[in-house]
């Protein structure tokens, strides 16, 4: 880490270092850290280990360089960073550094949240356990957040079967509304049949973000093998009928 901060203060150097890395901001590379935590996760969908260490080195290159502004700043360094992720997984982590026991896994993520609400209340005097939930996120992972606080407080289903019927209902809401014609009641009926899928993945214990980005890699290569099939018969999709390319879709899938 030492090296890393010598390497980045000299790429920052106002005399002597990289022309680029001297005119950035906190606003100008925020966008890096979220492309490079992407490639993170991509590296390990694709259990490419060697990209995800070098990933990895990215994603911690962008905490050293933010760091190293905000010290130019006087604002704080990095070492005050990792004091500050030191001190919150103490802190959460009461089962672990104390004498609090935790029956398992989702009592525990349970009392995460709670003493993350906590935190919250002390530090800016919120006055829901909702605020503070970041709005630049995909808007699956903030429905997985919103999920998670009720669910710490005891408002949530007692089982999967009481989301899967909540799901069920609100297909036939989406039903009724598309039946209507009304755009305005399709887009909220079907806003609500997506809530409830995240719902779902929440307790599947499964990450809707994560989820769908391995259906959207597998629909991809399943389309990619039809335009394949189709070139090699020298036809189009244009030419195919909707009960054809069905056939082809479920031969395809036949042969994964």
């Amino acid at each position: 880490m030492e090296k890393l901060h010598q390497i980045t203060s000299q790429l920052r150097d106002p005399e002597k270092g990289c022309p680029w890395d001297r005119e950035q901001t906190f606003e100008s590379i925020a966008h890096c850290a979220i492309e490079e935590a992407y490639e993170v996760v991509e590296a390990i969908e694709n259990k490419d280990y060697e990209a995800f260490k070098n990933e990895l080195g990215d994603l911690l290159f962008q905490v050293a360089f933010h760091s190293n502004i905000a010290e130019e700043m006087n604002l704080f360094t990095f070492d005050d960073v990792v004091d500050s992720i030191t001190t919150k997984l103490i802190n959460r982590h009461p089962h672990v550094f104390s004498d609090l026991s935790i029956e398992d896994s989702k009592a525990q993520t349970d009392q995460w949240e709670r003493i993350k609400i906590e935190e919250r209340k002390q530090k800016h005097g919120i006055n829901s356990i909702l605020d503070d939930i970041g709005t630049n996120q995909p808007a699956l992972n903030i429905a997985y957040k919103i999920g998670k606080r009720a669910r710490s407080v005891g408002f949530d289903w007692s089982n999967v079967g009481g989301v899967i019927d909540k799901i069920e209902e609100e297909i036939e809401e989406l039903k009724v509304a598309i039946s209507s014609g009304n755009q305005s009641n399709i887009e909220e009926e079907a806003g609500d049949l997506l809530f409830s899928i995240v719902s779902l993945s929440r307790h599947t214990s499964i990450d809707p973000e994560s989820a769908l980005r391995k259906a959207n890699k597998k629909f991809d290569q399943r389309f990619r093998s039809m335009e394949r099939v189709l070139k090699e018969s020298n036809r189009e999709f244009s030419h195919m009928t909707e009960r054809e390319l069905d056939k082809l879709w479920e031969n395809i899938k036949e042969k994964e």
